[in-house]
């Protein structure tokens, strides 16, 4: 548990936060949302939230998430996100900062990846929000777990977002550990870009279409999020990181 509590507190979370606090929602003894700002009102992380949406095909929401995770590496030039199942209702993008940033700029980027590449989603509270349900943590209406994914499985979460039973923390160490905040150059950059995607919008409203989703099977570059991961794939990801893995009831059958 250690190691993972140093990993959240590593990608998202402000000096200060509380270790034990982390450890009593990952030991399943607390629900209590976690504070991302720091004294001076500046966030490290930012939460996309992608929520199963009424009248939409039921997988829409985990396609819109993957073209937008996409379009974070390829058009952004940004370090591949966490992908997580919020434990009742959708996935969530986790971005890692590695410089703090004003709450209003953080709130800033997430609305303008909005308007830029999933305007259909309306933007929520939960995007670059202070108050967030780090996982893995037990989600206090549902009952189920919110953990971080292998990207591979999340669309075996589409009609049930969450998980029966606690992650390991071995596995949750491993999606992270692997994973590396945006630096303030490729945060200013990556703004840059947004903001003149808004201010081309009146004059040409029809932005490029984003790539298609990569089918199973077809060769990914190092880092690129996202493809269709086989049970074997995920296991032999765990196996890398010498991780012995225990939790093949998170994966949804048939």
């Amino acid at each position: 548990m250690q190691k993972l509590i140093l990993e959240l507190l590593r990608l998202y979370l402000a000096p200060g936060t509380s270790p034990e606090l982390l450890a009593r929602r990952i030991a399943g003894e607390s629900t209590a949302a976690i504070d991302l700002a720091d004294g001076a009102g500046r966030v490290r992380a930012i939460v996309l939230a992608f929520r199963k949406q009424r009248d939409s095909d039921e997988a829409r929401h985990w396609t819109l998430l993957c073209e937008v995770a996409h379009a974070l590496q390829a058009e952004l030039d940004l370090p591949a996100p966490a992908v997580s199942v919020s434990g009742i209702d959708g996935y969530g993008l986790w971005l890692s900062l590695a410089a703090p940033v004003p709450t209003a700029q953080a709130q800033e980027f997430a609305a303008l990846l909005h308007q830029a590449y999933f305007p259909e989603v309306k933007s929520t509270a939960d995007d670059a929000g202070t108050l967030v349900a780090l996982p893995p943590c037990i989600h206090p209406v549902s009952g189920k777990w919110a953990a971080f994914i292998h990207p591979g499985m999340g669309a075996s979460f589409a009609d049930e977002s969450g998980l029966e039973m606690a992650p390991p923390p071995g596995g949750q160490v491993a999606f992270l550990d692997g994973l590396h905040s945006i630096d303030a150059a490729q945060f200013d950059a990556a703004l840059a870009v947004l903001r003149g995607k808004q201010a081309a919008l009146p004059s040409a409203p029809l932005l490029p279409p984003l790539p298609p989703p990569v089918a199973a099977g077809t060769a990914v570059a190092d880092g690129l999020l996202l493809k269709d991961a086989t049970l074997e794939d995920i296991v032999a990801f765990l196996h890398s990181k010498n991780i012995e893995p225990t939790f093949r009831h998170l994966l949804r059958r048939s």
